[in-house]
């Protein structure tokens, strides 16, 4: 089978998430979208993340009525902070009747070359690509490279958690269940520490 790995904090998951994933499935010839939960990113202050397990259980949430997409917590198990072509070696061992590849954005292909062993996946993994505004998607170093334009709508996950720290809503920015359940845990009601 082949399957798009989609990395990413979702802190919180929402709706332009969950469509690009089904635009990937419904536009490509991946057979399944894993949307893989950091537990910390490299790049990404860890004070300003929700804790892991509830980030994976909104996403379980959100996709629960889906046979295609999934939520995986096998970052959380390999040595903090996670790097993307740890992952990919540790999920190729793992099911090796698979075949992974990277699902992101533009803006994310463009900073693909500073990753942790960069090359190697440039040259063994495919890479599918949504566009972003204002970052290309091309790159000339990843040998399969599937680009698409993807309908994208103009949320962040950041504008959610700023919104529920002005306790505003998130309705119809997320699933009703992730809403819901946000509302319900109390999630993000406290400002974020970077800010």
């Amino acid at each position: 089978m082949k399957i798009g790995l989609y990395f990413g904090s979702f802190n919180p998951v929402h709706n332009g998430h969950l469509i690009i994933a089904q635009h990937f499935l419904n536009e490509t010839d991946l057979e399944q979208v894993w949307f893989v939960v950091s537990p910390q990113n490299p790049f990404k202050q860890q004070k300003q993340l929700l804790n892991e397990y509830d980030r994976l259980h909104l996403v379980n949430l959100a996709i629960e009525k889906s046979q295609k997409l999934k939520a995986s917590d096998i970052e959380f198990r390999l040595p903090k902070p996670s790097y993307t072509i740890d992952t990919l070696t540790y999920l190729k061992e793992k099911y090796p009747q698979h075949i992974f590849a990277l699902l992101m954005g533009s803006d994310s292909l463009q900073n693909l070359a500073q990753w942790k062993n960069a090359e190697k996946i440039m040259d063994q993994y495919a890479v599918y690509v949504y566009e972003r505004p204002g970052f290309s998607a091309v790159h000339e170093k990843v040998k399969q490279l599937f680009a698409a334009k993807a309908p994208l709508l103009e949320i962040s996950a950041t504008h959610i958690r700023e919104l529920i720290q002005s306790g505003k809503s998130i309705r119809y920015l997320v699933p009703d269940i992730v809403c819901d359940e946000i509302e319900n845990a109390g999630y993000y009601k406290l400002k974020d520490p970077a800010k």
